[in-house]
């Protein structure tokens, strides 16, 4: 089993103390010993491996980084533009688009979507977004984690469509399967997956204005919670980053 993960500010050979939440994770809940494996990160792409040189209290440890790693930065980047779902779904889409390998999340309040993003309660779900990012990137042992961004209007997810090198909306009456379409070597996929009650005519519009064209994955339709998941997963298997 490969060593586990934990977030610190800055990775550098020489010692590298854990503490706070992700020392008690590490010392109470893990129960992490002298001379086991670690691995820690700052989640941009750096990763220092070594060993626990000692462990104090119960949220206090300090690592003993032998080597220093750094991840570049994937090619090309995907980014998906999520649009909000109901309840706790949000995060499950998060979580599962972590682990597979996504490079950042876009909340969409997509015309359809039940849930709406205003104020406290806003804020408290994006940054239960952005935790999960965190937690399922230390779990899927990722150096990079992946970005959770402002939620986005309509016209703020064209912009982003319309500078993208390749730009798809999720639509189960796509004329073109994902699974066919040309994609770039490098640069940046932009994907749409929206609200459980589809994108609407106009969003589609503005979209294919930007330069986004719809795709169908298959011939069963995803929820908004998993197609996200599983474009990715398509997407990057046929770019070579799963190769």
């Amino acid at each position: 089993m490969t060593a586990p993960v934990f977030l610190v500010d800055q990775v550098h050979p020489g010692t590298v103390v854990v503490d706070g939440p992700e020392g008690r994770h590490a010392v109470s809940v893990r129960r992490l010993r002298v001379g086991e494996e670690i691995v820690v990160t700052d989640g941009q792409g750096h990763g220092g491996y070594g060993t626990v040189a000692a462990v104090e209290g119960k949220d206090r440890l300090e690592v003993s980084v032998t080597e220093v790693r750094t991840e570049a930065e994937p090619a090309p980047r995907i980014t998906v533009v999520q649009a909000l779902p109901k309840g706790d779904r949000g995060e499950l889409a998060v979580e599962t688009m972590t682990e597979t390998g996504v490079d950042a999340v876009v909340p969409w309040s997509a015309a359809r979507c039940i849930t709406q993003w205003k104020g406290e309660r806003g804020a408290k779900a994006l940054a239960k977004w952005r935790a999960t990012a965190r937690e399922a990137g230390k779990q899927s042992r990722r150096l990079r984690f992946p970005e959770v961004a402002e939620a986005a209007t309509t016209r703020q997810v064209a912009a982003l469509l319309a500078g993208a090198d390749f730009a798809a909306v999720l639509h189960e009456e796509g004329a073109e399967p994902l699974a066919t379409a040309e994609l770039p070597v490098s640069g940046h996929i932009v994907l749409v997956v929206g609200p459980e009650g589809g994108v609407s005519p106009e969003e589609l519009a503005t979209f294919g204005e930007a330069g986004a064209k719809p795709y169908r994955l298959g011939r069963s339709v995803l929820r908004t919670s998993t197609a996200g998941t599983a474009a990715s997963a398509l997407l990057l298997g046929r770019t070579g980053r799963w190769s």
